[in-house]
């Protein structure tokens, strides 16, 4: 089974709830951006990326906004599942922007990362060079990646979505960036089956392909709670 649940903000008891108990051997979760398991390498902290790297599933991420970009700069980059990812343990990754992977014979199609609307504009020159933004570059190979599979995927997981859903969910809001447009751009370009995003803080199925999620752990092929 692959399953996905919204922001953790490194709470491990997101991992102890009922729905989460019944994750197998074999299963796989994914967190849709704002992992925070890798924040500041405190004692709790290593505590807790211990006990995630016990669980029998595995644990991916994509980034979402509010990460620690330069502590998680520094772990290696390896193969995963036809992609590249960040190796966290044995059984945590985060998924890479504009990477296609394939698990459990399904495709999916990540792309992490999400502007800090609350962060001043100071502030933001100064964070790590890992941005919360993609690059052109960044769009380019994501766009080779989806062109090397014909722009077919079965499911897409972002922290961030396209301005158009955006607008549908906040209507009062105008704050657009180059990720809401690209990641429209993908919503136009390319055949998904659902897609999954955790930036908005909520549980709510728009119909008929987007997950936005928070605190519920959705099966993929379902999409109905685990």
């Amino acid at each position: 089974m692959i399953c996905f649940t919204g922001d953790t903000h490194g709470e491990i008891s997101r991992f102890k709830t009922q729905q989460a108990r019944r994750l197998k051997k074999g299963d796989t979760i994914i967190v849709c951006g704002d992992f925070g398991f890798v924040w500041n390498e405190s004692k709790d902290e290593l505590n807790n990326i211990k006990w995630l790297s016990k669980r029998k599933y595995q644990v991916l991420f994509v980034e979402g906004a509010h990460e620690n970009f330069e502590l998680l700069n520094k772990f290696p980059k390896v193969d995963f599942a036809g992609g590249k990812a960040r190796k966290i343990s044995e059984n945590i990754y985060q998924l890479i922007r504009g990477e296609v992977y394939e698990i459990e014979g399904k495709k999916i199609f990540a792309f992490g990362g999400g502007d800090d609307e609350e962060l001043d504009v100071n502030d933001f020159r100064e964070c790590a060079d890992f941005s919360r933004l993609p690059s052109e570059e960044d769009c380019e190979r994501a766009r080779e990646n989806l062109e090397n599979i014909e722009k077919k995927v079965d499911y897409i997981v972002t922290y961030d979505i396209g301005f158009k859903m955006r607008s549908f969910l906040e209507m009062e809001s105008n704050c657009f960036n180059n990720l809401h447009a690209f990641l429209n751009e993908i919503s136009l370009s390319c055949k998904f089956n659902k897609w999954f995003f955790g930036c908005f803080h909520m549980d709510r199925r728009i119909p008929p392909f987007y997950y936005a999620l928070y605190e519920n752990i959705i099966d993929g092929e379902t999409g109905k709670e685990i």
